[in-house]
């Protein structure tokens, strides 16, 4: 923006910030993929003139924004810039931001594949977000619907992800509404945990239903408060356990990292 784009009726906004606007049109200059700009660079791409630039830059490398090469005095973006970036993401919503994962996962090689990002509440995940297969199947997963969190590949997946104090939380819930299971939640805990543990991934072959495979891995928000569970899976009869973990695995871990904005 400048200056006299913040001119309201051929007056001047006195609210308007004239070196805020002009700090981030320097920011702004950088596009995709370069990774260095100098100073008459900058001035060129802003219409701003080299003096003005110049105070510019300096100030931006002092708050972190920019960093300059010794060498050649030019210009790259600096880790605050990036810190920004983070504060965009952390406010979007997760589902939003997993949707073109989802559908990649979804779009792979097997067509019965569906991919899902899930929520744990009380002893079950629900899902938030879904990619269906692109096959005519009996099971349709949709939004909204409930898997047992101690009992399927994708609530095992968020209970590795969840902190010691939380997956006793967790277990204490379920206990109280299903006592009698006890023992096989504290197994299915230990599973979830080994599993993630020693391949990066958590299973469930025919454990929520005879007839579904399906592997999963947990997502940790950006502040690291709420955990996620993104699953792959299908019928047993078209996706099995080679297919999971030797074609999706890795993919699966790949968009989990993406998803935490893990490096």
């Amino acid at each position: 923006m400048s200056e006299t784009e913040a001119d309201a009726g051929g007056e001047k906004d006195r609210n308007f910030v004239t070196a805020l606007a002009r700090g981030l049109d320097v920011l702004r200059a950088f596009r995709r993929n370069e990774l260095e700009l100098t100073n008459t660079d900058l001035a060129e791409r802003t219409n701003l003139p080299k003096p003005t630039v110049s105070r510019l830059t300096y100030t931006l490398c002092q708050l972190g924004y920019l960093v300059q090469d010794e060498r050649s005095g030019s210009y790259r973006l600096g880790a605050g810039v990036l810190r920004l970036g983070y504060g965009v993401l952390a406010g979007m919503d997760i589902s939003e931001r997993a949707s073109q994962i989802l559908r990649d996962l979804r779009n792979g090689e097997n067509s019965y594949i569906t991919s899902a990002l899930g929520e744990a509440h009380h002893a079950d995940v629900i899902y938030i977000a879904v990619h269906r297969s692109r096959e005519d199947v009996s099971l349709a997963a949709h939004v909204g619907m409930r898997l047992p969190l101690f009992f399927s590949a994708i609530g095992r997946a968020v209970l590795a992800g969840m902190s010691a104090d939380q997956q006793a939380e967790a277990l204490a819930v379920a206990d109280r509404l299903d006592p009698t299971s006890r023992q096989a939640r504290q197994d299915s805990l230990g599973q979830a945990q080994e599993e993630y543990t020693s391949r990066g991934f958590c299973t469930g072959y025919g454990d929520w239903r005879e007839d579904v495979n399906g592997i999963a891995v947990p997502v940790v928000s950006l502040n690291g408060m709420r955990v996620y569970g993104l699953n792959v899976g299908g019928p047993s009869f078209h996706v099995s356990r080679q297919t999971l973990e030797n074609t999706y695995a890795d993919q699966l871990i790949s968009a989990a990292e993406t998803l935490s904005m893990r490096p």
